[in-house]
């Protein structure tokens, strides 16, 4: 991934340094597992632990000979370490220690995406708080339907990233699995055992049964669901771009002084976040598409896949990481604009009572067809006079003589939208997950 969208933490995971130290750390444990059962003189495991180390440019040196990035990898343990490399990679295949490896570095990947999404959680459900009760206009097809809150608009998308939080620990525990079980997957120079006892020194799960690969559903899995994790984010992101635009301007992203907006018109101040995390939020799921094509591999196992996961590993997990902090940052500083949801509910003239007119007519005994009618007939009315709604009703004889003026106050009061709000909160976080 290109540096403007790295963050070191996460893209430090994917240097050469650390992949080939996690190929090392492999080749260790099962160094320790035959030691254990006998295999392995103990003195030569604790020599091979002191001497080995990486040097990438050796290995790499190496590789332009060999066209093998593992044995050039072994090669050069071989010199660091001296006799007793022998019993380095004793029974193993190259996608031993690859595959495991990669267990190991999408468990640091994907361990720092958890922490991202706790962290944008928090932010959310600070919005969704400090604007409970905060009327604004609820809209379907981008038309003014009826209000809601802002609260309530952050507590939808609090919910939203709870799923997509069990969606990626789940992703994640899907690829929590090494394998020890040599060439197509049989143990015939290795055992179940060794491959148990390797895999308890790395911290991961057995694949029951690996073939010469950890099959790539576990990998489909992990990023398909970084790719949903992306869809969630553009879904918060296109609400934010057009709660944005100048005709509505309910919110706008936080701008540092010295920004400029354009090049060419001072005054521009653009929702560049939220654009550029929707723009980033299509790789996530093209690589996730990627991920799907990988599962289907020849016989017991090909190198098709080794190419995409090179790419995608590093890419998908890196996007997901700074889009992720980026929207948090975003988050923690919108400026919301109360007043300007306010004014915006004033911009259709009250249409959005015009359902609870309708209910309240059916419940005089009106037919449901006849009441639509008659207060549609009003709101069209309302909306090429640009006279509120409201008025239309109280002056209509027909509407005051079967609802009465009592009834009437009580229809035009917006609050009625938000009579159920703190409900909705206490399902949305009385079963939030565990943040910490």
């Amino acid at each position: 991934m290109i540096e403007r969208y790295s963050r070191p933490e996460m893209s430090n995971i994917w240097t050469l340094q650390n992949r080939y130290q996690a190929w090392l750390d492999v080749e260790v444990a099962v160094c320790r597992a035959w030691s254990e059962m006998g295999r392995i003189p103990a003195e030569a495991v604790e020599n091979i632990s002191a001497k080995a180390s990486i040097d990438v440019d050796r290995i790499l040196e190496i590789e332009e000979v060999t066209r093998h990035d593992v044995i050039a990898f072994l090669t050069s343990l071989e010199e660091k370490v001296g006799p007793d490399a022998r019993y380095i990679h004793l029974g193993c295949t190259s996608s031993d220690i690859v595959d495991t490896a990669n267990a190991l570095l999408l468990v640091q990947a994907g361990e720092l995406i958890l922490k991202d999404i706790r962290a944008l959680l928090q932010s959310i459900e600070t919005l969704a708080r400090r604007h409970k009760g905060q009327l604004c206009m609820g809209r379907t097809h981008g038309i003014h339907a009826e209000p809601t809150s802002f609260g309530l608009k952050m507590a939808g998308f609090y919910a939203e990233f709870s799923r997509h939080l069990e969606r990626v620990q789940a992703g994640l525990e899907s690829v929590r699995v090494g394998k020890i079980s040599g060439a197509v997957g049989t143990y015939a120079f290795l055992s179940p055992e060794l491959e148990q006892r390797a895999l308890i020194h790395l911290g991961l799960g057995v694949d029951p049964h690996s073939t010469q690969i950890i099959q790539r559903d576990r990998y489909a899995h992990f990023f398909t669901s970084l790719a949903i994790l992306g869809g969630g984010i553009e879904r918060l992101c296109v609400e934010l771009r057009h709660l944005q635009r100048t005709e509505v301007l309910e919110v706008e992203e936080g701008f540092a002084k010295g920004q400029k907006g354009s090049s060419a018109m001072p005054h521009k101040k653009n929702p560049i976040s939220a654009e550029n995390m929707t723009g980033l939020s299509r790789l996530l799921r093209s690589n996730a598409l990627a991920s799907l094509e990988n599962q289907a591999l020849w016989h017991e196992r090909d190198i098709s896949h080794s190419s995409v996961e090179r790419v995608i590993m590093p890419d998908s997990t890196i996007l997901a990481d700074y889009i992720l902090t980026r929207l948090t940052r975003l988050l923690d500083g919108l400026v919301v604009k109360p007043e300007r949801m306010l004014e915006n509910m004033d911009r259709s003239f009250g249409l959005y009572f015009s359902q609870r007119v309708l209910t309240a007519l059916i419940a005089t005994g009106m037919p449901r067809q006849q009441a639509y009618e008659a207060v549609q007939r009003l709101a069209m009315q309302s909306w090429e006079t640009r006279v509120a709604f409201p008025e239309l009703v109280r002056a209509d004889a027909d509407m005051r003589t079967r609802l009465g003026e009592a009834a009437l106050d009580e229809l035009f009061d917006p609050s009625y939208y938000l009579q159920h709000e703190d409900e909705i909160f206490a399902r949305v976080f009385n079963s939030k997950p565990v943040l910490s």
